[in-house]
């Protein structure tokens, strides 16, 4: 203070006397603050999940094409007993009387052989549509929690840019993308 009675402050002391007696610049960078670190960790359960339904996905993926080559093996030995029958019933067919009943007992054989075989191998493919079904889920779900944690990085990158420019509609702009963050993170719960 100067004798004469007046008081020149200098910048750094009008900003200290700006900071003690605290702005509306400072509740604005707290709130945003305590939101990033909100969203932030919202978002690493989200990205979680979704990488989880990824590796899920493609389990079950994989298991389908088990199942799939399962199957072409099922349907493979079902051919071969077929050619045996055929083979069989030319031979019954070739064969003399007394023959017949023995090529009639192969034929009969191969035909319920063949009747177990239909039956392993398409109860097989039917695991693996199911497989492959549970599969398209899963790989849904995931797309879901990507969306969301899209959402709430850019939320997040709002965040940063409202902190830099104090512009309160860019504030506006980051609760309201994280709001849609979140809402897409409850479909992928809900598996919507």
């Amino acid at each position: 203070m100067s004798e004469a009675g007046f008081h020149v402050h200098g910048p750094h002391d009008h900003e200290l006397e700006h900071a003690s007696h605290g702005d509306a610049t400072s509740g604005m960078i707290n709130q945003i603050a305590m939101f990033t670190a909100v969203i932030a960790t919202v978002g690493a359960i989200f990205s979680y999940m979704g990488g989880a339904t990824q590796a899920n996905a493609g389990l079950l993926k994989n298991d389908a094409a088990i199942r799939k080559t399962e199957a072409s093996n099922q349907w493979n030995y079902f051919q071969a007993k077929s050619t045996k029958q055929s083979l069989a019933e030319v031979s019954r067919d070739l064969a003399p009387a007394d023959k017949q009943a023995f090529y009639q007992a192969k034929i009969d054989r191969y035909e319920k052989e063949k009747n177990e075989i239909k039956t392993a191998a398409d109860r097989i493919e039917a695991e693996a549509k199911e497989a492959d079904k549970q599969s398209e889920v899963q790989m849904h779900q995931h797309h879901r929690w990507a969306q969301a944690t899209t959402a709430l990085q850019v939320s997040i990158a709002l965040a940063a840019i409202a902190l830099l420019t104090r512009k309160k509609w860019l504030e506006y702009g980051m609760f309201g993308v994280a709001g849609v963050g979140v809402t897409i993170g409850v479909l992928a719960m809900l598996h919507i």
